[in-house]
């Protein structure tokens, strides 16, 4: 069978396959002393609140589950638009968002409306992979910018002006970022839309993390600067929605039709039940408990963060947001007689029985000597996993 050069292009993801391992691994160990500890998927350990649970049981039990309007159900798109106001103090009309069926609808369908064969687009390295993907499918051309920790693992307005080509059709940026939980300072990112808007090109931002921000100065919605900007979200990570599969992307007034007719011929709509299910996020005591969740997240990684550097790993600069730690693991890779972040990640799945992602998936710029830990775990796995390594490394 011949397959399009298009899938050929798409590089496994490689975070999914530790996972297949790991999970093999999970059922021999499941029994004994130390079974498996995942700090390896970027998922939440918590699940949606009790009252979304109860909105989807309802929608079901009301038989409200047919098709929606493609761009969602009206009520939700204005919900969003609220949630806007109250929590970032920016005005984003309603009918500027669209519902997708995940953040990764979201990113498919602005690549399909924006990307030309051949368009370039500028990202950081490292990033995450899909959104690489992402444009490779829409035959455009992702072009990884190596940056590091004094750009807090961002692209700048140099980095931009300097890469940009007569291919170039734009950027793709995370804020916070997958892997490194950084995000980018709201006065360099205007910095960028500007070189951006100068050149006539689009700016793509990746903000499915911004609700689990922990510092005030990075805790900005990219819309604030610019109605021209894409801003990509979705109710998985502080929402805690990562099954149901829902997101949303606020566009250009002019750019809602163009979305429109493609999300209808390639999705009809996203899930009418966890549509009805996402209402529930917005009240009251569902956002007093993401709060709370959002708290917790913190304390997870102010804990977790000072643990990994007295271990030996090095951390560049600490995640503003997100539930990650991008980890330098090559002082500790010859306490374990391995060669590089894939090795090391091997060794600690099978001789402390402890999960994490290789750097392999996020780039190529010194990927292969770091780490990504997930904090989306509970407090006692946390500090079970630092005492595993521990006697790992002593």
């Amino acid at each position: 069978m011949k397959f399009s050069k298009r899938a050929e292009k798409i590089s496994p993801f490689y975070v999914m396959e530790v996972a297949k391992a790991a999970q093999q691994l999970a059922q021999e160990v499941a029994h004994g002393p130390e079974p498996m500890i995942f700090l390896n998927i970027g998922e939440p350990d918590y699940t949606a609140p009790a009252q979304v649970q109860a909105a989807a049981q309802e929608s079901i039990a009301s038989g409200r589950t047919q098709y929606t309007n493609a761009l969602g159900l009206e009520p939700l798109r204005q919900a969003i638009s609220d949630w806007y106001r109250s929590r970032f103090g920016i005005q984003v009309p309603a009918q500027r968002i669209v519902v997708t069926a995940g953040a990764s609808a979201a990113l498919q369908l602005a690549c399909l409306a924006l990307i030309n064969p051949g368009d370039e687009i500028l990202m950081p390295d490292p990033s995450y992979p899909c959104n690489r993907h992402f444009v490779s499918a829409a035959e455009g051309v992702a072009q990884l910018i190596p940056t590091g920790a004094a750009e807090r693992y961002q692209l700048s307005a140099e980095h931009v002006a300097t890469h940009w080509g007569a291919q170039t059709r734009g950027v793709l940026l995370a804020s916070p970022s997958n892997p490194t939980g950084t995000s980018i300072d709201p006065a360099e990112l205007r910095r960028i839309h500007e070189v951006v808007q100068s050149k006539g090109g689009i700016t793509i931002v990746d903000e499915i993390y911004l609700g689990l921000s922990y510092d005030e100065a990075f805790g900005h919605s990219a819309l604030a600067i610019s109605d021209d900007i894409i801003s990509i979200n979705s109710f998985s990570k502080y929402f805690n929605m990562t099954g149901w599969r829902l997101g949303w992307m606020v566009v250009p007034e002019a750019m809602v039709p163009v979305v429109e007719r493609l999300a209808q011929n390639l999705f009809i709509c996203p899930s009418t039940v966890a549509q009805h299910a996402a209402l529930a996020c917005f009240s009251t005591d569902s956002i007093a408990e993401f709060e709370r969740r959002r708290a917790e997240f913190k304390a997870r990684r102010d804990y977790f963060l000072p643990a990994l550097r007295e271990l030996g790993f090095g951390i560049d600069v600490m995640p503003d947001g997100a539930f990650y730690a991008w980890a330098d693991c090559t002082p500790l890779c010859a306490k374990l007689g391995v060669q590089d972040s894939w090795e090391f990640a091997y060794a600690l799945m099978e001789r402390a029985h402890l999960a994490i992602t290789p750097g392999r998936d996020f780039g190529t710029a010194d990927t292969a000597r770091y780490v990504r830990f997930s904090t989306a775990n509970s407090m006692e796995q946390l500090q079970e996993a630092v005492r595993r390594m521990q006697r790992l490394f002593a």
